[in-house]
């Protein structure tokens, strides 16, 4: 036991074993993993797709084997665009929930492969094209602010960039820190649409990151997905007269 992959729509990847533990992460549907250390309830795992590491229970993953792990890593599946859709088992005929970055493992004709699983996609798959980025984002607009989420019931600012990314085939870091170690740095006055903008806290630690827009704007995780403007200080709210993000740096991905 030890590879595994996620075949329900969204698990929590927690900080420790046990239910009550800080959610850092969630692991979605199609998501591969290597496991690092079983207890009887949970498994610590590293996600294949960024090398985050947090537990999961022990009932909401399937076993693969290190060819499944080995081919799963050299294929690039399609990813799943609708904010919301469904899988079906082909044997039993049940239903699974799955949202937007999915992975649709082996998919060929509408159907996903998994293990001794077969399943029936029925929704729109990402283009993983960069053109579409700013589009992608828009789609997310209003979803909740949530700490470790990543899907349309709640996402955090860097789960937010990284969800909107890998649907163009761009594939970040988790955190917000680690997404800002990538890419080509950019003067503030030579922001692009598309761009990952970084913001600091009073230790001059990042602790945020959205997506510019044109017009001098943002969209970003903050309460909900939304739109602010962006100055050279940092996002700032007109409606309050509001400085809320300080800003950091500016990261180009997409040239």
């Amino acid at each position: 036991m030890e590879y595994g992959i996620c075949i329900l729509g969204i698990i929590p990847l927690r900080n420790e074993a046990n239910d009550q533990s800080e959610i850092v992460s969630q692991v979605l549907f199609g998501q591969h993993f290597k496991i690092l250390e079983t207890k009887p309830k949970w498994i610590k795992i590293i996600l294949a797709i960024d090398n985050y590491q947090g537990w999961i229970c022990t009932k909401q993953y399937e076993e693969i084997t290190y060819e499944d792990y080995d081919n799963l890593n050299v294929n690039d599946f399609p990813i799943v665009s609708s904010i919301f859709s469904s899988i079906q088992n082909i044997y039993n005929k049940e239903s699974i929930p799955i949202s937007m970055g999915a992975t649709l493992p082996f998919f060929n004709n509408g159907n996903v492969k998994i293990r001794k699983y077969k399943f029936k996609f029925s929704g729109d798959i990402a283009s993983k094209n960069p053109s579409d980025l700013i589009k992608y984002a828009y789609k997310l607009l209003n979803t909740p602010y949530l700490w470790g989420g990543k899907s349309v019931l709640g996402i955090d600012c860097s789960g937010f960039t990284q969800l909107v990314f890998s649907l163009c085939g761009i594939y970040l870091s988790r955190d917000a820190y680690q997404q800002a170690k990538m890419g080509e740095s950019v003067n503030v006055d030579n922001i692009h649409p598309a761009d990952l903008v970084f913001f600091k806290n009073n230790d001059n630690k990042i602790n945020h990151v959205g997506i510019a827009l044109e017009n001098h704007q943002i969209i970003h995780a903050s309460g909900k997905v939304r739109v602010d403007n962006l100055t050279k200080e940092g996002i700032f709210l007109s409606k309050n007269k509001q400085l809320t993000h300080r800003l950091h740096s500016v990261k180009r991905i997409i040239e």
